[in-house]
């Protein structure tokens, strides 16, 4: 009885210790860092609340939704039609620089993310009534590496920073303030200057202390512990719950539903982990759906192809961040908590036409249900296909979600298939366009982006494989940005609350008219009971197989305009140990594998050039986990592809890639010129066996 009055009044007092502002724990530096790494606190609606908002670089002529500026995108290059910046503070002097104000917070809030495609010029920052900045630098180490003068007077290595609070082209280091932040930029508005800053804005009673560069020694241990989980989630992740995983393993038969397993509430699930088997896995990932179902509702809290939920899609492709995992093998974990007060229902559709079955386990949590601030998981997946994608006459504000009532948006995925042929990242490429999210009473976007790879956290269109704790590009074929492209970013310290509403849209705004697009998506968020949103039903035709067009050829124009394209088979002058591949994927629908059995074999081609001239010279080749390396020489000598030696490694573990490699410009004259390649000793201590040549370009300059 003693034990249940005590557990009556500690009940009691926490429950006013986390809703009384006054009474919670002051946000800190140390604090935040420790958010990075809490997926129990994303199932709670904030407390004390905050908004988040971004400042960017945004075309600021885009200020009537729908009207004739509204995909206006003069970003950031320079020479902008009005500054890209909340105000005009002095006016550009005789050398053209003038400043400029990127933001002027008043209250209690927070920098929880930074990010730039480049910027030249100076950021000054103030925080609260401080007359001399806290930062007065260069802006590009401004948005890319805040934190690296205090980390180095407090003695912290710059790699502990590295891939795990920098990310790409942005970095989370939080900077909070307690009164006010002010930045300043100082530059030329005629020089690249693109930017993104993300703050927290707190309600005025939240206490908050104010950043201070003695924080990194202060808080040195917890820096590294939180960068040591982010640099490798999978394993270092450390679950709260003491009670049994539960065990998953079904068959579902074809165009059958099935429920997979039950649990009674209250409770949370802190783990899934699933893996799909099946004759055509690619195929099962994307036709087997995902339903779960929380507290007896009707319509699952998550609907999604099992892929494309846990952001692998199309097919497997390996990728390690905070909340999602996929690993080679093809087992994925799901980490964000899931709570429910009464019942959790996992269900699988299979709407396929082979059977699928599904292994793997949940570990459920002890969860005390918070009826003023528990909320729901929710990932509900949406397509669109053989749509058009068309920047110069059509650009579009593609839907991610539209949500009536309470909750919190943590996170997206982008699963799309691109068929553009132009071979090069000027031409192929499909994301110029802006993320525009609405949250409650916003008139205009209150999250106004610059481009949708800036949104995922890169920048300049990069076809690159990238993984990082809060954002990756686990796929993209190529070449250039051809092919299947995935594309996801979490929202853990950055999330959005919203109280009413939240509309998010990300434009499709492509580099030239692309026909045929796939245009797949997941908005992840949680939301409080009685939250509404624009979700269909999922139906055969949206997982329909997908492949991409048959027979494709490289287009000569935007990047690629004045190349002179030969297919490798067609070049060819020594055919020993040479095979072809079929596939949609190369040039042609064919790949030219050279299968040598030595290092020092060669591979010869003959190149016709039409007349005198400087050329430049590039080879689109294949990347797998069983491709070797070869050096090139025309007519005996090398013409500087590859590395320092002459080398291009075309091994790349998991994946299969069509990329290009250049050469240097080579003066040459008219006639025909013998392209040779030899099959150079492994260097990466893998399986290297194959070359794969796809197309070979050849431009006059």
């Amino acid at each position: 009885m003693r034990q249940t009055i005590l557990s009556t009044i500690l009940g009691f007092l926490t429950v006013i210790f986390l809703t009384n502002p006054l009474l919670a724990e002051p946000i800190t530096t140390e604090t935040l860092i420790r958010e990075m790494i809490d997926m129990h606190r994303l199932a709670e609606f904030p407390k004390p609340a905050y908004s988040t908002v971004q400042f960017s670089s945004y075309d600021h002529r885009s200020v009537l939704p729908g009207g004739p500026d509204w995909f206006a995108n003069s970003d950031g290059f320079g020479n902008e039609p009005i500054p890209n910046f909340e105000a005009v503070l002095a006016e550009p002097n005789e050398q053209g620089i003038g400043r400029y104000l990127i933001c002027d917070v008043t209250g209690p809030g927070a920098i929880v993310r930074v990010w730039t495609a480049a910027i030249k010029g100076t950021i000054q920052m103030f925080l609260d009534d401080a007359n001399e900045p806290i930062y007065d630098g260069p802006a590009q180490e401004f948005f890319l590496h805040p934190y690296k003068r205090y980390a180095e007077a407090a003695g912290i290595e710059d790699a502990v920073f590295i891939g795990t609070f920098q990310q790409a082209n942005c970095c989370y280091f939080p900077f909070p303030f307690a009164k006010r932040c002010r930045i300043v930029w100082t530059g030329s508005l005629k020089e690249i200057h693109f930017y993104q800053i993300q703050i927290r804005r707190y309600v005025p009673a939240a206490e908050v202390l104010t950043f201070k560069p003695e924080d990194f020694k202060t808080y040195q241990s917890q820096i590294r512990r939180v960068a040591r989980i982010l640099s490798n989630p999978q394993s270092q992740w450390r679950y709260t719950s003491w009670l049994k995983s539960l065990p998953i393993d079904i068959t579902v038969q074809p165009q059958q539903i099935q429920e997979v397993l039950s649990v009674e509430g209250p409770k949370a699930i802190e783990r899934l982990t699933l893996k799909v088997s099946a004759s055509d896995l690619d195929s099962a990932l994307r036709q087997t759906i995902l339903h779960i179902r929380c507290d007896d509702y009707p319509w699952g809290q998550v609907q999604s192809p099992i892929g494309d939920f846990f952001g692998a899609a199309p097919g497997i492709n390996p990728f390690n961040s905070v909340p999602f995992t996929v690993e080679p093998d093809s087992n994925m974990t799901c980490r964000f908590v899931m709570p429910f007060a009464k019942s959790f229902k996992m269900l699988l559709e299979n709407q396929g036409s082979q059977p699928v079955t599904v292994t793997g386990s949940i570990l459920p949590m002890d969860y005390k249900w918070n009826d003023d601030s528990s909320m729901h998981f929710y990932a509900r997946w949406r397509v669109d296909h053989d749509i058009v994608a068309n920047g110069g006459f059509g650009p579009q504000d593609m839907p991610y979600l539209v949500a009536n009532g309470t909750g919190l948006y943590v996170g997206t995925a982008l699963m799309l298939l691109n068929p553009n042929p132009v071979p090069t990242p000027w031409g192929s490429w499909w994301g110029e366009g802006d993320e525009k999210i609405f949250v409650d009473g916003d008139v205009r976007p209150s999250t106004f982006g610059t481009s949708s790879e800036d949104y995922f956290n890169y920048a300049w269109s990069s076809p690159d494989i990238f993984v990082y704790p809060y954002c990756g590009q686990p796929r993209n074929d190529g070449p250039a940005n051809r092919g299947f492209v995935t594309n996801h970013r979490w929202h853990i310290l950055d999330a959005l609350p919203f109280r009413q509403r939240l509309s998010f849209y990300m434009e499709l705004y492509s580099h030239e008219c692309t026909p045929d697009i796939s245009y797949a998506r997941i908005a992840y968020h949680y939301g409080r009971p009685g939250i509404t949103d624009d979700h269909v039903s999922i139906t055969k035709e949206d997982v329909r197989h997908i492949e991409l067009p048959a027979n494709w050829l490289p287009a000569a124009r935007a990047g690629s305009q004045g190349y002179m394209f030969y297919q490798a088979e067609d070049l060819i002058q020594t055919k020993t140990n040479t095979a072809f591949l079929d596939n949609p994927l190369w040039a042609g629908g064919r790949l030219l594998v050279w299968q040598p059995a030595k290092a020092g074999e060669e591979l010869t081609f003959k190149l016709p050039i039409p007349e005198d001239g400087k050329y430049i010279f590039q080879i689109t080749a294949a990347q797998t986990p069983t491709s070797g390396s070869f050096s090139v020489r025309l007519d005996g000598k090398s013409i500087g592809f590859g590395d320092d030696k002459g080398i291009i490694d075309l091994y790349v573990p998991y994946r299969t890639l069509s990329r290009a490699f250049a050469a240097k410009p080579i003066k040459l004259t008219k006639g025909d010129h013998l392209m040779t390649l030899r099959y150079e000793p492994d260097t990466h201590g893998g399986d290297g066996k194959t070359v794969g040549l796809d197309f070979i370009w050849v431009k006059k300059q």
